[in-house]
């Protein structure tokens, strides 16, 4: 397993399971997001995306999301090397700071995130909050994290050393009458004429 820069030939691929996945695809770019892949069977695993935002009165801001694994190959350390090579590309392009907005303040925490206050946020990601909750994640909270303090946990670097695509259950429960409305217990039968 290795994660690489995404190519322009995946943006389908991207585009599909940002969908899928109900993540954020605002200004999507496929060279900002990489990609896990596994080194034996050349699937995709999982995606994360650097977006770094340019306001014309500040500083450059710098922003993970649309972090994304598959569900076969969950629990597997794919998102922690995600999440780690975009914060090597942060600092690769001179961040101290980078930020997330997501609902997953407990799994980021892991790696040293740290839950802030909306207004610890620049100006330009309090917006882009208020805008993540209007309309992809309405339980986002903001994120920071200090590179420097950015750790990798140990079972994570295991995981990912051994991981492999695992079955992931797809199957739809079946219907039942309840979900049409029915009481079982009251129909007898299957056109009721009221004679």
């Amino acid at each position: 397993m290795y994660v690489r820069d995404a190519k322009n030939r995946e943006e389908v691929w991207l585009l599909d399971h940002i969908e899928e996945m109900g993540l954020d695809d605002t200004a999507f770019r496929s060279r900002d997001y990489v990609l896990a892949i596994d080194e034996h069977t050349h699937e995709k695993a999982g995606f994360g995306r650097i977006r770094i935002h340019k306001p014309d009165d500040a500083d450059p801001i710098c922003e993970l999301t649309s972090i994304g694994v598959l569900p076969e190959w969950r629990d597997q350390g794919v998102g922690a090397h995600v999440i780690e090579r975009l914060v090597e590309y942060a600092a690769d392009e001179g961040f101290d700071v980078v930020y997330s907005l997501t609902s997953a303040d407990d799994y980021l925490a892991q790696f040293g995130f740290e839950r802030i206050e909306s207004e610890q946020l620049p100006e330009r990601l309090q917006e882009r909050l208020e805008t993540k909750r209007e309309n992809v994640q309405p339980d986002a909270v903001p994120l920071r994290l200090q590179r420097d303090r950015f750790r990798m946990p140990d079972r994570f670097r295991e995981r990912f050393k051994n991981a492999s695509v695992h079955e992931a259950d797809t199957s739809e429960p079946e219907d039942s009458p309840e979900d049409f409305g029915i009481d079982p217990d009251e129909a007898t039968y299957k056109y009721d004429t009221g004679s």
